[in-house]
């Protein structure tokens, strides 16, 4: 059993196994879920233990995660009368994965530092696939010892974790792997329509590319489903829109213009309309064609 007393808050998606690597790990792990039956769904499978409250879990910890939706979420959770800072003790370390805005990283841990409790804002990227196996990259924002403390622990889902700088680095991190992301899946739907036009086998073109510089985690793992119309898993295009936002927005701070990350945002938006907001990120490739309806 290893020493440090974890509680985990978030059992998304991305949450519930993460906090199952913590327990398997040796921790000992207390979880929050809003939907309750979730929760006792996660104490079943990997017998941890269960709160009532963001506070109750939080109760005796050494280390809380928190993983939800927005920066309005996060808030609930870690505020208020039975939030996550009406019962940290001092020197404990609260450590937000939801992706935020870095002005949100930058209030909590003022908030933090008022309660003598450290902060950690360290979104993560990998997706789904990249919790449930254990293999996320996790970007931090805050200060070195606060990271050294952590690592080991972030370890047990983690194969990379990174410190970026002062607290909300990690978040400004975050917003650069969303905009790679989205410029690469606007490259790849324009290439699969291009390949299918000419009458091209998607599988061969992707197993010839793959190996060279034109080879990416969204080409090796979406150009078939893209081009077979398989859009039912990953990472919705409701959540991209909501990172996307946040990158916008702290673009604007910096009187930045970012075009291609504008048009994609806008193309997700058409989607949204047409009801496939759920879908996974790779049905931008559909854009074009409901544009020209």
């Amino acid at each position: 059993m290893n020493s440090l007393s974890i509680a985990f808050v978030g059992l998304g998606v991305m949450g519930y196994p993460m906090a199952g690597y913590l327990k398997r790990a040796g921790y000992k792990t207390t979880v929050f879920n809003r939907t309750t039956e979730k929760a006792m769904k996660w104490v079943n499978d990997y017998q941890g233990e269960l709160a009532t409250s963001p506070k109750e879990a939080a109760e005796n910890a050494d280390v809380v995660f928190i993983c939800v939706g927005n920066d309005d979420d996060v808030r609930s959770v870690v505020y208020g009368e039975s939030g996550v800072l009406a019962s940290l003790k001092p020197g404990a370390i609260l450590v937000d994965h939801t992706t935020t805005s870095a002005q949100l990283a930058i209030e909590l841990a003022a908030a933090c530092a008022n309660h003598d409790v450290e902060f950690m804002d360290a979104p993560v990227s990998g997706g789904q696939a990249g919790a449930e196996n254990g293999t996320l990259t996790v970007m931090c924002g805050g200060n070195t010892e606060t990271f050294t403390t952590l690592q080991p622990v972030l370890n047990a889902y983690a194969k990379q974790a990174t410190l970026l700088g002062n607290h909300g680095q990690g978040q400004r991190c975050k917003m650069v792997n969303q905009i790679c992301i989205a410029g690469v899946l606007q490259g790849l739907s324009e290439a699969l329509t291009l390949a299918e036009k000419a009458s091209l086998d998607v599988a061969l073109v992707v197993e010839t590319l793959k190996h060279g510089a034109a080879g990416s985690w969204q080409m090796e793992n979406r150009a078939e489903t893209m081009a077979n119309d398989q859009f039912d898993f990953g990472f919705a295009i409701n959540l991209m829109r909501k990172d996307l936002g946040i990158c916008l927005e702290e673009a604007e701070r910096y009187q930045l213009q970012l075009p291609l990350t504008s048009q994609v945002d806008s193309d997700y938006e058409i989607l949204q309309q047409h009801g496939l907001g759920n879908m996974d990120t790779s049905i931008l490739i559909k854009a074009n064609a409901i544009k020209s309806v």
